[in-house]
């Protein structure tokens, strides 16, 4: 049994959903684990992991779409708003999705479905550097 860790390092460029799903296949093709399970983490608090379709990027509007409806910026529910009006929406819409995902490896790959992609989802408007860390374990 072997563990290996990497790391991806976005800019990201405001809020939308970033396809990393290539960068995740390419690594995981090459650190030699066929069979095993992929961890993914992000290391941020107003920016999330989704799993979702990457065929059809109307699905990525329609995505942010019903997020700018759940949790429109500047509500004035939030008290906490210290970097700007979407600060306190970004930490809520990365509360209702993921930091983490795990998925089998099998066959030298992670055993995402035809039209399933691997998001980074940004949450703030403005720029930013994130990271995901990515750790498998299996042989």
């Amino acid at each position: 049994m072997r563990q290996i860790n990497h790391q991806i390092s976005l800019s990201t460029k405001g809020r939308k959903l970033y396809d990393i799903t290539p960068e995740v296949l390419h690594w995981v093709k090459n650190c030699g684990i066929t069979t095993g399970l992929l961890t993914l983490y992000i290391q941020h608090t107003s920016a999330s992991l989704l799993i979702n379709e990457n065929y059809d990027s109307d699905v990525l509007v329609d995505m942010e779409a019903f997020f700018n409806r759940l949790v429109p910026d500047g509500d004035k529910l939030f008290i906490h708003t210290v970097e700007g009006p979407d600060d306190m929406p970004a930490h809520v819409r990365s509360a209702l999705t993921q930091t983490s995902l795990s998925m089998p490896v099998l066959q030298g790959k992670p055993t995402l479905g035809q039209w399933q992609g691997i998001f980074l989802y940004e949450h703030r408007h403005i720029a930013a550097n994130r990271r995901v860390i990515l750790h498998v374990i299996g042989e």
